[in-house]
C-alpha cells in the first residue's frame, strides 16, 4: 500500500505532498525533511529503493524534480516504479513537458490527475486517457 507521495526540487523544497495515512502536521515536516535528504543525497548509480523506518522509499529524479513514494514493506517496488513513471508521462502529456512552475501554478490538476491514479493508497487507473478524462472535461466546460 502507497502511504504518501512527495514531490521535491533539488533544493529540498516540497512540491507536492500528499497522504495516504494519518500523519500528524508536525510529523509530516519532519518525516519530509528526513526522506528528502535522504534521497537527494543519493548519487545516480545507487538503488532508487530505500529502507526508511517503517516504510520503503521508491524515488525517480526526472530534471530537477524527484518523485519520492512511501511504501508499506508487502508493496512492489517495480510497480510503484513503474507508477511514478506513469504519473510523470501523465503530467507531460497534459502540460505539454511540464516543469517544476507547471506543478506550483496548477496544484490543483494535479492533484485531481494523482487522485485519478491513486485512491487510499490504490492503484485504481494507469490508462493515460482514462486518467485525464475528467480534466479535460473540467477544462472544456471552463472554455464555454
Amino acid at each position: 500500500m502507497i502511504k504518501f507521495l512527495l514531490m521535491v526540487n533539488k533544493q529540498g523544497q516540497t512540491r507536492l505532498s500528499k497522504y495516504y495515512e494519518q500523519v500528524e502536521l508536525g510529523k509530516r515536516a519532519a518525516l519530509e525533511a528526513d526522506v528528502v535528504r535522504g534521497c537527494l543525497a543519493r548519487r545516480k548509480e545507487e538503488c532508487s529503493f530505500v529502507e526508511y523506518k517503517d516504510y520503503k522509499l521508491v524515488y525517480r529524479q526526472y530534471a530537477a524534480l524527484f518523485i519520492v513514494v512511501g511504501i508499506t514493506e508487502n508493496e512492489n517496488e517495480l510497480s510503484i516504479y513503474e507508477l511514478v513513471h506513469n504519473f510523470v508521462e501523465v503530467l507531460d502529456k497534459y502540460f505539454s513537458r511540464v516543469s517544476e512552475l507547471d506543478i506550483m501554478f496548477n496544484l490543483d490538476k494535479v492533484h485531481i490527475i494523482l487522485d485519478e491514479m491513486i485512491i487510499n493508497g490504490h492503484i485504481v487507473e494507469t490508462n493515460k486517457n482514462r486518467i485525464l478524462a475528467p480534466l479535460l472535461a473540467l477544462d472544456k466546460m471552463a472554455e464555454s
